[in-house]
């Protein structure tokens, strides 16, 4: 598991820590954990490659909230936990979509409880998202999302709900990676995700009001596949 610690109190990001590096220990399991001192320091040159991150409330330069919506931004996927000496505060946690808040004294079977519960989420997630190298670092996708992949200059361009991203990687190991999620690759430029199929004309199709080129020897093999996608057979 991948963690980060944002907190302005020394003693309370050792003891943070320690808790958190107990907890793995004590399951033989490996994590990362990254300290950083206030909300400016993580949000410099950011990239989404944490699962959890736990989060001050109250810090002198940028307030944990202010932080969490200033990373929500930046990164849907992760999982924000704040920690806060007052309950009332950590409530107001709940716009930028936190999971839970942690009140101050850290109690550690508290802590043990919402680690535990962060990792049943991430079991879940695993089966439904990727970790992509894009262009300004690691970029986790959740599949539903994408639209479809298109080949680019030196790597793929991904279209998904959340944007359009170039990631470093080929198509032919995205096409392996995603073989298990409706997707089809209707001609070399082209993956594409079935659910969001709206329209096909000929050697067209269309997805999120794009009209891309299916190629005549794969046009058969992508019309079986999308009838079995629609008819829940695959």
């Amino acid at each position: 598991m991948r963690i980060a610690i944002v907190e302005d109190e020394v003693q309370m990001q050792l003891l943070l820590k320690r808790y958190i590096l107990r907890y793995f220990a004590d399951r033989k399991e490996q994590c990362r954990i990254v300290v950083f001192s206030d909300g400016e320091e993580i949000l410099h040159n950011y990239t989404a490659n944490y699962d959890v991150i736990f989060l001050d409330i109250q810090m002198e330069y940028r307030d944990g909230l202010q932080t969490a919506r200033d990373l929500r931004q930046l990164d849907d996927n992760v999982y924000l936990i704040f920690v806060t000496n007052l309950a009332e505060f950590a409530i107001k946690g709940y716009s930028v979509n936190a999971l839970d808040f942690v009140l101050k004294p850290i109690n550690y079977l508290m802590l043990q409880r919402l680690l535990e519960r962060v990792e049943k989420l991430l079991d879940s997630r695993e089966k439904k998202t990727i970790l992509l190298p894009a262009d300004d670092g690691l970029a986790r996708v959740d599949i539903s999302q994408i639209y479809y992949i298109e080949t680019s200059n030196k790597g793929l361009t991904v279209f998904a709900e959340s944007g359009d991203f170039h990631v470093r990687e080929t198509m032919k190991n995205m096409e392996s990676t995603l073989a298990d999620y409706h997707f089809f690759r209707c001609n070399s430029c082209y993956l594409i995700n079935l659910a969001y199929v709206s329209q096909v004309k000929r050697n067209i199709v269309v997805i999120a009001s794009q009209e891309l080129t299916i190629s005549r020897p794969r046009h058969k093999a992508f019309l079986e596949a999308l009838t079995k996608y629609v008819g829940g057979k695959s």
